[in-house]
């Protein structure tokens, strides 16, 4: 039987009279899991099922994890069981199997308590949803490819707008959507806004557990109470009908009230799959913008600040001429660009080393080498349009303008060279185009290579930009 199985058929559920810290040691490797876990599962599934645990005890390789609801314990250890051992394990604590106690009531005020109190689940505790402090429009850096969502997102914040409301956020992994979601978040609360941001997975659990304690009119009269609803990741809710009918019931109520809802997803509302028809169409009714990628000059604003940050941390720290360019020349996505920057930094503090370009490139090999591989089509299309200094827009449109046909040759050459995309794959990120006019493209490319010294010479230059 696997840890899996074994946590699920351990679980149990108390009363909780009685429960007692193990002590501090318990306390301090339940944080370095919890820190394992969020790094596995990611930092919306940590939030949801992760944080509102709690630890109690561990003897004779019994976990015991106090838990706020029989149904939030239950699906822990369904889904999770086999991660939380690992995380157990790898902290130091001999776990081989899980047990969930409910998590006690509150003692009489008068009563003298018998044990230490358990830490109250995050999300549940805090009516409108935690929001992280560093995520704040001052700290949001702007650049071209999110300059439209950044001033969305502004005027959203600043009050209802006719037009704004609902506002879809749209773009790729670590672009920076949640940064501005919770950015409106701190800025309507700050006006005094009842506000309430969520991860897509969030709602789902709390429409699921009110579902479960039979308390479906206090949710809905919580959703419906609310000046502006964010939530992160609706992509998160396709196919679940139930949840999406729920979604789209506190929608319609919110905005005849004239209160302000704001979404982010990892594409427009109409390309989700799964996403009910009436619920995509209300959302395309609003505001619908895209955080495109990054550009090198936004990746390399980024790190200057983060940079910045860090300095003030540490006065100490020092990094080369170089450094910087390296990262953002080599690494696409913003969130594992700053996590890169962090882990130099760490580095240096603790070797008292001056980070320079070698150093990064020995220490973050495993970062490199996956940047490297992970080359998008789209990545490939902004590359070659700037090289040929033509709009992103001209190069997959339908203009067959020498300017424009054989930039886009090229791109598909690359993509089809450097991605493991099939041609109707790449034919549909050019502008929908047939699988047979990538291939002509391709074989095109591959003659004019060793008949033109221009091209060749392009290509070149192209693939050394990817690889630098």
């Amino acid at each position: 039987m696997g840890p899996g199985g074994t946590a699920m058929e351990g679980t149990t559920m108390a009363d909780g009279a009685g429960l007692a810290w193990a002590g501090m040691d318990l306390a301090r490797a339940w944080e370095a899991a919890g820190d394992a876990l969020k790094a596995r599962l990611g930092a919306g599934s940590h939030r949801s099922w992760i944080a509102p645990l709690a630890p109690v005890s561990l003897e004779a390789g019994v976990a015991t994890l106090a838990v706020p609801t029989q149904f939030l314990g239950s699906y822990v250890g369904r889904n999770f069981g086999e991660a939380i051992l690992a995380a157990l394990v790898e902290a130091g604590l001999p776990a081989t199997r899980l047990v969930f106690v409910s998590r006690p009531a509150a003692p009489p005020a008068k009563a003298a308590p018998t044990a230490a109190p358990v830490a109250p689940a995050p999300e549940a505790a805090e009516p409108e949803g935690r929001l992280d402090p560093r995520l704040t429009f001052a700290r949001f850096v702007e650049g071209r490819a999110n300059a439209l969502a950044l001033a969305a997102a502004r005027r959203v914040a600043a009050g209802p707008a006719p037009g704004f409301s609902p506002l879809v956020i749209h773009g790729g992994v670590g672009l920076g959507k949640t940064h501005l979601l919770q950015a409106i978040a701190h800025e309507a609360r700050l006006a005094g806004a009842r506000v309430l941001y969520l991860s897509a997975e969030q709602f789902m659990f709390r429409f699921v557990s009110s579902l479960r304690e039979r308390r479906t009119m206090d949710f809905k009269a919580d959703i419906r109470s609310l000046d502006m609803l964010l939530v992160d990741d609706l992509q998160f809710i396709a196919g679940k009908d139930s949840t999406q009918e729920e979604f789209l019931h506190a929608f319609n109520a919110l905005s005849d009230a004239g209160a302000r809802v704001v979404v982010s997803a990892d594409r427009p509302p109409s390309e989700i799959a799964g996403l009910e028809e009436r619920l995509a169409s209300r959302l395309q009714g609003g505001l619908v913008v895209a955080v495109e990628p990054a550009d090198a000059a936004l990746r390399l604003a980024v790190l200057r600040a983060k940079l910045q940050a860090q300095r003030e941390a540490d006065p100490s720290l020092r990094v080369a001429e170089g450094v910087l360019e390296l990262l953002a020349a080599r690494v696409a996505n913003l969130r594992v660009l700053e996590g890169a920057l962090t882990r130099l930094c760490a580095l240096a503090a603790l070797a008292r080393r001056e980070v320079t370009p070698d150093m990064a490139r020995e220490c973050l090999s495993d970062v490199l080498r996956a940047a490297d591989r992970r080359v998008s089509v789209e990545e490939i299309q902004r590359r070659v349009a700037e090289h040929y200094g033509i709009r992103v827009a001209d190069l997959i449109g339908p203009q067959r303008l020498r300017s424009f046909a054989r930039p886009r040759q090229v791109a598909m050459w690359l993509a089809k060279t450097m991605t493991s995309r099939s041609l109707p794959d790449i034919g549909r990120r050019f502008g929908g185009r047939d699988h047979t006019t990538v291939m002509h493209g391709v074989r095109r490319i591959e003659e004019l290579r060793v008949q033109d010294a221009g091209i060749a010479d392009d290509i070149d230059a192209l693939r050394r930009a990817f690889a630098a």
